[in-house]
């Protein structure tokens, strides 16, 4: 097993399993006798058979009564780390694009409202000085008519 990388959270707190996984036996799906005789139902599969050593510091304190002694045993279900690892960062990069289109949207929206406040200015400046020069053409060729008359 290789060591986790750098950029990837560590894990703070032990959690401790039973010995077998608890389910119900109502809960058991319908459909649990029709795969066969073969399969055993999640209720009897003991625990240890689904356990990976992971490198876990045992020396923390707060994981719990005999952590300190490492009497305590983690267990899990088999992990693919890289999987994992690709989940964890998708799920990271998730929160940092809605933060990050929050924080623009937050911090631009006055920008853009100043810009905007400014641009009608302007093309209404601009606008004003097109239309008094197109008056001011008309007026003299319509001058420019009346004399020649």
């Amino acid at each position: 097993m290789r060591p986790p990388p750098d950029i990837v959270p560590t894990l703070t707190e032990v959690v401790g399993f039973s010995e077998t996984a608890p389910v119900a036996a109502d809960q058991a799906s319908p459909a649990a006798g029709a795969r066969g005789a073969n399969v055993m139902p999640l209720n009897v599969v003991p625990l240890h058979s689904l356990e990976v050593d992971l490198p876990v510091d045992l020396s923390n304190d707060r994981c719990g009564p005999g952590a300190a002694d490492g009497s305590l045993t983690v267990g899990a279900f088999p992990i693919d780390e890289d999987e994992l690892t690709q989940r964890v960062l998708l799920d990271v990069q998730r929160q940092i694009d809605r933060m990050f289109e929050f924080r623009v949207r937050e911090s631009v929206g006055p920008a853009f409202a100043r810009l905007m406040e400014s641009f009608i200015e302007q093309t209404r400046d601009e606008l004003a000085a097109t239309l008094r020069d197109v008056v001011r053409r008309a007026v003299a060729q319509e001058l420019a008519r009346h004399r020649s008359r």
